[in-house]
């Protein structure tokens, strides 16, 4: 499995880094350093915190709401996998290493994905930092224009598959915003077979601002065939080049949550037309 995105080999900040600003800013701007026993025991602790955690949340997903999965077989089990998704929640990374990896996951620990995560949400007390290391969470700092995380997203992911949302933020309505380009440098540097993923429904299960999922909600998961963007390899490494890239994605992620969205409309009219009927 490797070892955790938030290493003890990091470079420590300055003193005057670390000594400016308030503890909440200092929390935003380093990730929290961790020992030998940490490094040591994290392939255990990973593999058990992580599916023990999706185990969970499949009750949540496929238990108390209805999540229907299209396209599974599309991801594979190949490394240097990258699923690219539209963001509505928190938790939409938990759904897609569930909805594509498990239960696999617990035979194939290495089918565990990275998931690059805001500190800001993911690492805003010492408790849920930890769990988000066992997450084999990438820590990026608040702003994202973070060198660093991409840096090591280059370095893990050619060993396995990591989840990423190119909008940077969760949608407040459930639209697909536009992509940014960090993704598609990171595409450009390791190239991988690129899933496009289309969510919907998550933002009704945890809107932005609410800390526990509803239940008795619709969602749903669409994995399309891989994204073919050779043509753009041949292109210079530059920021327009990868904006390209992640605009062919977005344009993949918005055909699929379409159809998500139609999937939707029709079986409403169905129960509506059902109900109707037995009047």
């Amino acid at each position: 499995m490797g070892m955790p995105a938030n290493s003890s080999s990091d470079k420590r900040p300055s003193k005057p880094d670390r000594d400016s600003g308030t503890p909440g800013r200092r929390l935003a701007q380093h990730a929290p350093r961790r020992g030998k026993l940490f490094h040591l025991l994290w392939p255990v602790t990973s593999y058990v915190v992580t599916n023990v955690t999706v185990t969970l949340f499949w009750l949540v997903f496929f238990v108390f709401n209805r999540t229907v999965v299209i396209g599974r077989r599309n991801v594979g089990e190949e490394p240097n996998t990258l699923l690219l998704s539209n963001h509505q929640s928190m938790l939409d990374s938990f759904l897609l290493g569930l909805a594509a990896f498990y239960p696999q996951s617990w035979l194939k620990p290495h089918l565990i994905p990275w998931n690059p995560a805001a500190a800001e949400n993911f690492y805003k007390n010492p408790l849920l930092a930890w769990l988000a290391d066992n997450w084999k969470c990438i820590w990026v700092r608040e702003g994202r224009h973070d060198l660093h995380a991409l840096h090591r997203m280059i370095q893990v992911l050619p060993c396995g598959g990591m989840t990423l949302f190119p909008e940077g933020t969760r949608s407040r309505d459930g639209a697909v915003g536009p992509g940014r380009p960090g993704a598609g440098l990171l595409i450009l540097a390791t190239r991988p077979r690129v899933i496009p993923v289309a969510i919907d429904g998550m933002q009704a299960v945890l809107p932005i601002g609410r800390y526990l999922p509803r239940i008795f909600k619709r969602i749903a998961v669409s994995f399309g065939s891989p994204v073919d963007y050779t043509d753009l390899l041949a292109m210079p490494r530059t920021r327009e080049t990868a904006q390209a890239v992640i605009d062919r994605v977005m344009a993949a992620i918005r055909v699929q949550h379409a159809e998500l969205r139609g999937r939707r409309r029709r079986d409403v009219a169905a129960v509506d037309e059902a109900r109707r009927s037995t009047l």
